[in-house]
């Protein structure tokens, strides 16, 4: 198997690490990779040759620095295919999924193309008189992304291209669980003639992270995980004086009135639920019935789970593809188990799922967990995993007071004709990410990937202008020029 090599200042090397981690075909058990498990020397390494490249870059006019991002989106453009298949291979979803997130990932290297604009400042004229103000954008110097397994593309993808737009450089640590796809990423970047130091790729694992979090140099945190890792990230961030953002879980639920569209509610809940194995951070989680829609929507959601295709998502026409590793596997059956102990009812199990050609694979079946307990422990835990949990209440208040108990605020949806309905939800739900009749509010990248609560960790979220905000510094200049200074020509 080959290591996969780090990127530091323009070279690719494998670094001379004692520990290694395997990377698995999720559908398979198939080793395809290594990734070594660098540590601060080499953290250190890359941070340093970002910083002797940011002189540089950051001299380099924002109209020549984004000609590298129309280059890099033709770029992803031509290897749309391989990079799909890369990303099904490692983390295991299928190939429409793979194919979808590489889309997101292009919208924002279109979107920071325009940097050249959305980096203008302003200015006042005659603040006093004879004295001008001006406030100007400047980038921060060295910021690190830190990245999660389940979209590889995507969200290096949400942070990469607005971070060197704006004249910074980088250092990106993807998850050592699926690290491949990062590295063909990096390879297409510098086919656009990026100057070597601008962007560094180091693998690893917490060493690595706490290591560029610590980083005297490193002026910014890009993370996206889970809310425990993104809490210990932002932490440290804070108290080694960084800006941090920091993407953490979701419990994300969806309410669903009895004048819905039952077969659209139903199509539209499955393919959120059970999308990516359950493995996203928008991936619905629970399904909240208000009165007379319990029976129907019950009804259609247990149909589509026992009839959704799993496998290799490689294969055509499989609707859902394993889960991580075997670990993931393991930790999700062990959370329906206990929520069967909390009271919960199994409507569909998917444990103990045995695929064709996947012996060797992580694969569970899509589970729907009937009556789960609003105060039980399974109702607070992200599972990320292909289980979707039902609770029913009487009304709407008491659908949305279901909502707004969570400790996470990443997504919530509304399934719905009502206006007024609709509107109530809007307002008064506590989250950062509403979807009204769709199931994964996913925002285009011209509008910030919001977050609430124990979901997000930070003041400006990834994508849009949040994004431009996050990776410059405000220099605000006061000026006078007084009128006998000026010679006579």
């Amino acid at each position: 198997m080959d290591v996969v090599a780090n990127l530091v200042g323009g070279s690719w090397t494998a670094p001379s690490v004692d520990r290694h981690l395997p990377v698995v075909d999720p559908a398979t058990g198939t080793p395809l990779a290594e990734t070594p498990l660098s540590g601060a020397a080499e953290v250190d390494r890359a941070v340093q040759a970002a910083a002797r490249a940011f002189p540089e870059w950051r001299r380099t006019p924002p109209g020549d620095r984004v000609q590298h991002l129309f280059k890099l989106k033709a770029l992803l453009e031509s290897n749309l295919d391989d990079l799909a298949r890369t990303i099904t291979r490692e983390c295991g979803k299928t190939l429409a999924e793979s194919t979808g997130e590489l889309r997101r990932g292009i919208e924002n290297v279109e979107t920071a193309c325009g940097i050249p604009l959305l980096m203008q400042g302003y200015t006042s004229e005659d603040i006093a008189r004879g004295i001008d103000e001006t406030m100007i954008r400047q980038p921060l110097g060295v910021v690190g992304i830190i990245t999660p397994f389940n979209f590889p593309a995507m969200i290096p993808l949400w942070f990469l291209p607005y971070a060197i737009a704006c004249g910074n450089t980088v250092l990106l640590k993807p998850s050592e669980k699926a690290p491949m796809t990062a590295v063909k990423l990096i390879r297409l970047l510098e086919e656009t003639g990026l100057p070597p130091g601008v962007v560094n790729l180091v693998h690893g694992g917490r060493e690595a992270v706490d290591a560029l979090v610590d980083h005297p140099v490193v002026r910014a945190i890009s993370f996206v995980g889970s809310s425990p890792v993104a809490r210990h990230v932002y932490s440290r961030a804070a108290a080694s004086g960084k800006r941090a953002q920091c993407q953490g879980g979701a419990k994300n639920p969806v309410i669903v009135l009895p004048d819905a569209d039952m077969e659209m509610t139903g199509a539209i809940v499955t393919d959120s639920a059970f999308g990516c194995a359950g493995q996203r951070c928008l991936a619905t989680s629970v399904a909240i019935t208000v009165g007379e829609a319990r029976g129907t929507f019950t009804e259609v959601m247990a149909a589509a789970a026992r009839s959704r295709k799993v496998g290799n998502g490689l294969e055509a026409g499989v609707q859902m593809g394993p889960v991580i590793s075997a670990e993931s596997k393991a930790r999700i059956e062990g959370l329906v188990q206990a929520g069967l102990k909390e009271g919960a009812a199994a409507l569909v199990d998917g444990r103990g799922a045995r695929v064709e050609g996947g012996e060797q694979g992580h694969f569970l079946r899509p589970t729907i967990l009937a009556d789960v307990p609003p105060g039980g422990a399974l109702a607070g835990t992200e599972i990320f995993g292909p289980v979707l949990s039902l609770m029913h209440v009487k009304d709407i208040d008491e659908a949305i007071e279901l909502v707004n108990r969570s400790s996470f605020g990443n997504q919530a949806c509304l399934f719905t004709r009502s206006g007024a309905s609709a509107r109530k939800f809007r307002y008064e739900a506590q989250v950062g990410n509403l979807g009204i009749n769709l199931g994964v509010a996913a925002p285009i990248a011209t509008f910030p990937f919001s977050g609430w609560k124990g979901s997000f960790f930070g003041d400006l979220h990834g994508q849009g202008r949040d994004a431009i905000e996050f990776y410059i510094d405000k220099k605000v200049v006061i000026e006078r020029w007084p009128p006998e200074w000026s010679r006579k020509f």
